[in-house]
């Protein structure tokens, strides 16, 4: 690390510690990850002595938070299937990503400690990694300065930097450059992320181009038998043609809304799915308010009495996904306000088009959509209603769109393939106990 920057990021980690000791009680995000961090790497050490076998390699992942982890998801798998003796830890950094981790089939899962040389060694002497993969652009440099010092071999997978991050210039980009540097294997998303990841640091001979293995996990979900999502299937197909409207914000629903009430009054029966990205009480209960406004009959998932209503509100986290096989068509929200646009791939794995709103200069999927005819971009309510009543009033219309979703999705696949061969060259065969192949199938 730069020598400039070296001491406050040092300084950071050393408040982040102190704030881990004396974080209050509270429901924000930022408290659960404080507290959840108190006794963090006594814990990575209970389990180096329990469960840490020494005679085997030992894959470590991390995905920062639920959307990185879905990235990683395909390429644990075939690495699970083709190395089931490799142990497999698992490190996320958002309280959101608690749940999900559990579900990955890591031997151990927990929270990242706080990028600073004595938590990052400890943490490497308790798990003793053969291999550290980061998903997407999550390197943390004195995590990869202190492996790399080790001989831990270091990948990237799923790699991207968007055009305009602030991690390309900067002090931000003073901190990383010797992180990406130190990489010894990187899958690039497209050409364009590659380039930007050889200005950051990236060696060119280190540097391939995999794909995004988020299209593997979207069309493996979308096609995969899948028992919860036949019984909504059963529960909610009545034959009306239905938006699906996922991981909306307020933002999204000022205009969506309105919009909607225009197809309604045109249209009549038709159906609104809405899931809302935070599931506050007050959220919840807007959504409310506008359809008996509206004159709406509305429903909410987790009331198993009535599923005929005109608009149905998803108030249970971990079901949007297996919804979205119900859309005739799908907004996905995110597109209205900075934070930027949520997962349009789901929807489009399904065959639905997707409407989103306009601020997603630099989400590919959008752009990959838009020109492959899967989707659209609406600045404002009258785009939206006037795109939804022309797709619902023409089903040839409404179907090429969906195809063209869909095979948008389908071009995608293989990152997660290509990226699985590349994980191989970083747990090398040697490492391996007598018997066990993790190189050729992964």
């Amino acid at each position: 690390m730069h020598p400039l920057v070296r001491l406050p990021y040092d300084a950071a980690g050393a408040l982040s510690r102190l704030a881990v000791r004396i974080a209050p009680q509270g429901d924000s995000k930022l408290l659960k990850a404080l507290r959840a961090r108190r006794g963090l790497l006594g814990r990575y050490e209970s389990w180096a002595a329990s469960g840490r076998d020494p005679s085997l390699p030992l894959l470590w992942v991390h995905a920062p938070s639920v959307g990185e982890g879905l990235q990683a998801i395909p390429v644990i798998q075939r690495f699970r299937r083709t190395a089931p003796e490799v142990q497999l830890a698992y490190t996320f950094y958002s309280p959101s990503a608690e749940r999900f981790a559990a579900t990955t089939g890591a031997s151990f899962f927990d929270y990242l400690p706080f990028d600073s040389a004595g938590d990052m060694n400890r943490a490497l002497d308790a798990l003793r990694p053969t291999a550290i993969v980061f998903s997407k652009l999550d390197v943390w440099p004195v995590l990869a300065a202190a492996a790399a010092a080790r001989g831990v071999k270091l990948g990237l997978v799923s790699a991207t930097v968007p055009e305009f991050s602030r991690r390309r210039s900067g002090l931000a980009l003073l901190a990383l450059r010797d992180a990406y540097r130190a990489l010894d294997a990187v899958g690039a998303i497209s050409p364009s992320d590659a380039e930007r990841l050889l200005a950051m640091g990236v060696r060119g001979d280190r540097l391939t181009i995999t794909g995004d293995t988020r299209y593997d996990q979207v069309w493996g979900r979308a096609t995969a038998p899948n028992v919860k999502r036949d019984a909504l299937l059963e529960r909610y197909s009545d034959g009306r043609l239905t938006l699906v409207a996922g991981s909306t914000w307020p933002s999204d629903e000022q205009r969506l809304l309105e919009a909607w009430s225009r197809v309604r009054r045109e249209l009549g029966t038709v159906r609104l799915i809405i899931a809302p990205h935070e599931l506050s009480g007050a959220h919840l209960e807007a959504i409310e308010r506008w359809a008996g406004a509206s004159g709406l009959s509305l429903s909410r998932t987790s009331d198993m009495a009535d599923s005929r209503t005109d608009v149905v509100l998803v108030d249970q986290y971990g079901v949007l996904g297996d919804i979205y096989a119900l859309a005739d068509a799908a907004y996905v929200g995110g597109g209205f306000h900075d934070a930027g646009l949520h997962s349009l791939l789901e929807p489009a794995a399904f065959g639905a088009p997707v409407l989103f709103g306009p601020m997603h200069t630099d989400n590919r999927d959008a752009k990959l959509l838009v020109a492959g005819g899967g989707g659209m971009r609406c600045p404002g309510t009258g785009d939206i209603a006037a795109r939804l009543l022309a797709w619902f009033t023409n089903s040839r219309v409404r179907e090429r769109a969906g195809q063209s979703a869909r095979r948008v999705v389908e071009a995608g696949l293989g990152g997660a393939d290509r990226s699985a061969e590349l994980v191989s060259t970083l747990v090398a065969r040697q490492g391996l106990p007598p018997g066990a192949e993790a190189g050729g199938g992964l």
